[in-house]
């Protein structure tokens, strides 16, 4: 395939590259909470409960605001709806940084400012606007772009923070945080929405309501929005509690932080090559083997003996699936709806999978606070990794009849 044939428009090619640096900034940062627990817990006397409440709401956040940027991002331009995302995050990891950041300013700033910053910021919205530069035919590869070099960050910030928390504090981790953010917010300006004359498909007259009735009035979206819950629920329960995990199991803090790293490195090929595949075969298969290897992966960490070795066999193969779903259900959504109100459907896909991350986030600090243990959370998560792996199969990887009759 040429370059020629790949980018349509010297904004795609901008898009694309800022899209993924925006992404890897946004992700970067939010991978790294789950490292800062233990400071927060000595210095600021968070519970795990109330930690996991923050970033469970920090998760719902970050769902509940993806449609309304999603939409901001399909009528005024991508770049509008990620600056004015980065504001609140920024603002959210600065006042955690200056304080006050205790009791209710710690959930106010880590929960609600950062999930705010994260719906336009991380993976949906810089997503989308890709999508809407690309055809069909190469759709899903330009998404895995960005969720891979997005998944670079997630492989960086671990190996970083975990350094800069042992030799400067979190304080000034934070500071550093926030020097990312505005960073960030620079190249959001560059991440462009296609004009009309740039557009790859024929204008729709279709309105804002009628493209939500459209959708859920098709079933396949609804098992697609169901089936994404669990995506959420998976990668916020490790993302948040595996650093306690391990080190609860005898394991040092650096096994924690490099099981983190690992899963950014892995995400990176994981995320490629679903890319890839999705463009060659069923996306819905490919989602439901996905859901299916995450169950095995969980059982292979928890009943395994603990050691570094397990630790890291974990932190390769989940990370090897751990956004690799985002490709696939992007592109149903955009097969089944086109791009024009792609922002707004996926942030919708997003909600779902947000939702799960809070009960990810609060009912793995709720469980251990209740039995002193991660257990039960852990069951939960593959009694889901099955329930997804089956919900998929009956979607219909088919555009929607207005589709077909335009």
């Amino acid at each position: 395939m040429s370059s020629e044939k790949f980018f349509r428009s010297k904004t795609a090619i901008v898009t694309l590259f800022a899209a993924c640096f925006v992404v890897l900034i946004s992700l970067g940062v939010r991978q790294t909470f789950g490292l800062f627990f233990m400071d927060f817990n000595e210095s600021l006397k968070i519970s795990n409960t109330a930690f996991g409440f923050a970033i469970g709401m920090q998760m719902l956040m970050w769902g509940i605001t993806g449609p309304i940027f999603g939409a901001i991002a399909d009528k005024y331009g991508g770049h509008i709806a990620i600056i004015g995302a980065f504001i609140f995050y920024t603002l959210g990891v600065y006042f955690l940084y200056t304080g006050p950041n205790t009791g209710i300013f710690f959930q106010i700033h880590m929960g609600l400012l950062i999930g705010i910053g994260l719906g336009g910021t991380a993976i949906s919205i810089p997503m989308s606007v890709v999508g809407k530069h690309f055809p069909l035919s190469t759709r899903t590869i330009a998404m895995s772009f960005v969720t891979a070099i997005g998944s670079f960050g997630y492989f960086l910030s671990p190996i970083f923070t975990n350094f800069s928390l042992t030799e400067f504090g979190w304080n000034y981790t934070l500071f550093v945080f926030c020097l990312f953010l505005l960073s960030g917010l620079v190249a959001a300006y560059f991440v462009r929405s296609p004009s009309k004359t740039e557009s790859i498909e024929k204008t729709s007259d279709q309105s804002f309501k009628e493209a939500l009735s459209e959708a859920f009035k098709t079933k396949s979206y609804i098992l697609l929005v169901s089936g994404f819950f669990v995506c959420g629920f998976h990668i916020t329960l490790v993302g948040t509690h595996v650093p306690k995990y391990v080190i609860d199991r005898g394991l040092e803090d650096w096994t924690a932080a490099a099981i983190l790293s690992l899963i950014g490195l892995f995400n990176i090929f994981g995320s490629l090559l679903s890319g890839y595949l999705s463009a060659k075969m069923s996306k819905k298969i490919i989602l439901s083997a996905i859901y299916f290897l995450r169950g095995v992966s969980i059982i292979f960490f928890i009943f395994m003996p603990a050691s570094n070795i397990n630790a890291f066999l974990f932190g390769a193969s989940f990370g090897f699936l751990w956004l690799s779903t985002v490709p696939a259900t992007s592109g149903i959504v955009a097969h089944l709806f086109g791009t024009k109100y792609l922002g707004l459907l996926y942030g919708i896909v997003f909600l779902s999978h947000q939702v799960g991350s809070f009960f990810g986030a609060y009912l793995g600090g709720l469980f251990y606070d209740l039995y002193g243990s991660y257990d039960y959370a852990w069951y939960l998560a593959i009694a889901l990794s099955v329930f997804a792996a089956i919900i998929h199969l009956p979607i219909r990887e088919e555009p929607v009849l207005r589709l077909k009759t335009e």
